[in-house]
């Protein structure tokens, strides 16, 4: 049994992998032409192909669900297409026991999963939009198409480049009183974290008094503000590219800044439960495999799969901004398509036993 064990597993864990590198190759090809009407002078060739290569890894993550979907119809339907299954079954093989020879290899995939979606994706996120960032200009005030805006206080901040090492280009400061009249707004070309404060280089700061504006221009200035590296290092990415630990950190530091935080509360949730999400996929599909996709071809069950994941991937996206705009909690809109999918594929495979 072990040994049926293993070659069911190995079938299915290399459909999947096999799956994942097509889609993988084709998400990035695409995402290299679409980044190539960004060339420019200082943005070129070579760094296209870098920013396309250091945002594979967050693109290989969020495909692993719908790869594990299309990768388990195809291994285990070949195996039903040579009745290997049905030889199986005749000699006594539990639906349960073929279905637990799928997930074990599938858990070894989601904890890989984890691991990419938590160490590296990140931190080759963080370097693919630093550098683009940097290659695309930051000399002048928002001049960057990529910068990013956020708010501190009583303060509205626009920085055009982020760099992971403590060092930022293009820093534009508005600053308003409580009844959200200009004080001053300012501008540094540089500025470096210095233990627990930024020091800025090359700042010109327009004051606004009642009756007249004052430009003061210094080589050096203290900013006191609570934007860590760390921090601005979340801030550049989109919810999506965040960590589970950067996602935790970040979510409350808006909420102890009283802003919306219900973004990334649904990238929390999605990332936490992505491992569930998968397992309720590859059920579903184990299910089709012994009940409506028995007998069919190859690119029968490849076009299912690719019609039910998409549809899956359409309710999720709907139901996570959904839940911005009506107030439902952001963890039901992750539930709920992974409970149907799972709920749909128990009920299959009862039938077919």
């Amino acid at each position: 049994m072990v040994k049926l064990d293993r070659y069911i597993g190995s079938s299915v864990f290399m459909a999947i992998l096999a799956v994942l590198g097509i889609i993988l190759g084709l998400a990035t090809l695409f995402a290299f032409i679409d980044e190539m009407g960004e060339i420019s002078d200082t943005y070129t060739l070579v760094d296209v192909l870098s920013y396309v290569l250091l945002t594979a890894p967050r693109r290989m993550y969020e495909m692993l669900p719908m790869a594990a979907l299309i990768g388990c119809l195809i291994g285990l339907g070949s195996l039903a297409s040579n009745s290997e299954l049905t030889i199986m079954r005749a000699a006594g093989v539990s639906i349960g026991r073929i279905v637990w020879a799928v997930m074990k290899p599938m858990l070894v995939l989601m904890l890989a999963g984890v691991l990419v979606g938590e160490y590296v994706a990140p931190p080759a996120e963080t370097a693919a939009q630093a550098n683009r960032s940097l290659a695309q200009g930051s000399g002048d005030a928002q001049s960057a198409r990529h910068g990013l805006w956020h708010r501190q206080g009583d303060e509205f901040i626009h920085v055009n480049s982020v760099q992971p090492n403590g060092i930022l280009y293009g820093v534009t400061r508005y600053r308003f009183d409580k009844e959200r009249h200009m004080l001053s707004a300012s501008f540094a070309k540089r500025a470096n974290f210095e233990n627990d404060h930024w020091q800025l280089s090359d700042v010109t700061t327009t004051l606004f008094h009642e009756r007249s504006t004052e430009v003061v221009s210094t080589p050096q200035e203290r900013w006191d503000v609570a934007l860590s590296p760390q921090l601005l290092n979340t801030v550049i990415m989109v919810p999506e590219s965040l960590s589970i630990s950067g996602l935790w950190s970040y979510i409350h530091y808006l909420a102890d800044q009283g802003l919306n935080n219900g973004r990334y509360w649904l990238a929390f949730w999605v990332k936490v439960l992505q491992p569930l999400v998968t397992a309720a996929l590859v059920l579903m599909a184990i299910s089709f495999i012994f009940g409506p996709l028995r007998s069919v071809t190859l690119g029968q069950r490849v076009f299912t799969g690719v019609l039910v994941g998409f549809t899956f991937r359409i309710v999720q996206d709907l139901l996570g901004p959904s839940s911005q705009v009506f107030g439902f909690p952001p963890l039901l809109s992750v539930l709920v398509p992974a409970g149907v999918c799972a709920v749909a594929g128990l009920w299959l495979l009862r039938r077919a036993g």
